[in-house]
């Protein structure tokens, strides 16, 4: 049987019972010399800089004045050992090829309410040291939201203060806006709850191993309950960065596959490559807590075949190598215990106290899922026509697909707690309770949204007005 390691490290992230998926150290603010150009850069770049005037990306061309003098520090990075200061010039020459290369999108943006076009020729002294650096971490050379825009871009404001939104500032920034931080430190926020989820699952499938199950029943009860404090957590986006500002920074994240529109064939990397090249963008569906917990869960096994779980899948290779690792040997090991995963052990063990905390996991997926769907109805529909994510996924059918899984699979536990002849504990049996009652509302919620979309003209504010009429508004 494949077994859990307790840590996959890179030096930089450390998937573990101790960091869960936040970085093992924090990530250093600042570049070191001999990278005092390309810093001076970054800090002048976003629209707004912190002293309130406006920076690069405020005025049209600027960026590409700025970048043409930039030495090219490629021989540098090439030498370069230090993972902290590779992950760090990883995210400067990242930010610095999206700004680079999404300007004139965005100031086609703020003219027209339509993003434009981009410039697809990406100079040698940024290309070149971006693509070595990105060697080094195994990464594709594009933003990304692990080593690049999220859970490497992060510092306290209060060194001694909590790991809050709040209490977070971004060391790179597009537009240098506090719903830009807001955005992106919240998901920094929800991952100070992931060592304690990650140690669960570990703790769950070591407990297995030890043919232990009331400490199996325990680990998922622990499971549940981080998955519920992550997902209060979530809900704060609505305060931390406000849907109507979306877009004074969300052109800048988004990638160059899926983007024809934007990008056309690609980007050319001068110096690398001689014919254009297409990746995808920053998306929080490369966070990691969700992907886990449908490994962890079984929702995997009912991903429907389909182009939208292959593009799923296909976000698997846009995380950082440890990660990928982890899921693999998470995945391995799941199906070794049992054909049909985490609830055909619990079945087969008569647990239903065990099968009541999985489905309440179900549910708290369902939460993440249907809330970042409610996000996308406000944040994107009700803010842009233009059908594509910043992965490059279509908005209207991507994140439907996933909860689709997993409402089937809480029908299949649901079926599974109706034969056993035992009862689950007190906890176990409100759980129960709460989702035969609402699982239909939560099916008939996501038909009538579906229904809306496929409408040839569609109202965001309609489709957003029937989370209120279910009772499944995620600002309740």
């Amino acid at each position: 049987m494949k077994i859990l390691q307790d840590s996959y490290t890179d030096g930089f992230f450390d998937v573990s019972a101790s960091h869960g998926f936040l970085p093992a150290a924090p990530p250093l603010a600042i570049l070191p010399e001999p990278y005092g150009p390309l810093q001076e850069l970054l800090d002048h770049m976003p629209v707004v800089k912190e002293d309130g005037t406006g920076g690069y990306l405020h005025y049209p061309g600027k960026i590409h004045e700025a970048a043409a003098t930039l030495p090219n520090f490629l021989e540098q990075v090439t030498a370069e050992k230090d993972i902290r200061v590779i992950q760090a010039l990883y995210r400067a020459y990242a930010f610095l090829t999206s700004a680079y290369t999404l300007e004139p999108a965005f100031q086609h943006f703020r003219d027209t309410g339509k993003y434009g076009k981009a410039n697809t020729i990406l100079p040698a002294q940024i290309a070149q040291p971006l693509v070595a650096v990105c060697d080094k971490l195994e990464v594709f050379p594009w933003l990304d939201y692990h080593y690049g825009y999220s859970l490497g871009n992060f510092k306290k404001i209060d060194p001694n203060g909590p790991l809050e939104w709040h209490n977070l500032s971004m060391c790179v920034r597009f537009s240098g806006q506090p719903d830009e931080a807001g955005f992106i430190l919240l998901h920094v926020d929800i991952n100070q709850f992931s060592p304690a989820l990650v140690g669960s699952v570990m703790k769950a499938l070591q407990s297995i191993q030890n043919n232990d199950l009331p400490a199996v029943e325990q680990a998922l009860d622990d499971n549940l309950d981080t998955l519920t404090r992550m997902n209060i957590r979530r809900k704060e986006m609505w305060k931390a960065s406000r849907w109507q500002h979306y877009n004074d920074f969300r052109v800048f994240i988004m990638g160059i596959k899926g983007n024809e529109e934007i990008f056309g064939d690609g980007v050319t990397y001068t110096g690398v490559w001689d014919t254009p090249q297409q990746f995808r963008g920053q998306t929080g569906a490369q966070d990691d807590i969700i992907p886990m917990e449908d490994i962890f869960s079984g929702v995997t096994n009912f991903y429907p075949k389909n182009e939208l779980t292959a593009y799923l899948l296909d976000l698997r290779k846009y995380r950082p190598v440890v990660v990928q690792h982890f899921f693999n040997d998470l995945e391995a090991q799941v199906k070794d215990i049992h054909a049909e995963g985490m609830s055909g052990y619990l079945q087969q063990h008569n647990s239903a106290t065990g099968l009541s905390r999985l489905l309440g996991i179900l549910e708290q997926i369902y939460h993440f899922r249907n809330g970042h769907w409610q996000f996308v109805q406000k944040y994107i529909m009700a803010n842009t026509p233009y059908a594509k994510a910043t992965g490059g996924t279509p908005i209207t059918s991507w994140l439907p697909n996933q909860i689709t899984a997993v409402l089937q699979q809480m029908d299949a536990v649901l079926s599974l707690l109706d034969k056993m002849n035992v009862a689950p504990d007190e906890k176990g049996a409100q759980i129960i309770a709460t989702n035969r009652s609402t699982l239909d509302h939560k099916k008939q919620l996501l038909a009538e949204q579906l229904s809306e979309v496929s409408q040839e003209t569609y109202s965001a504010d309609t489709i957003f007005s029937l989370n209120t009429k279910y009772g499944l508004s995620d600002q309740e």
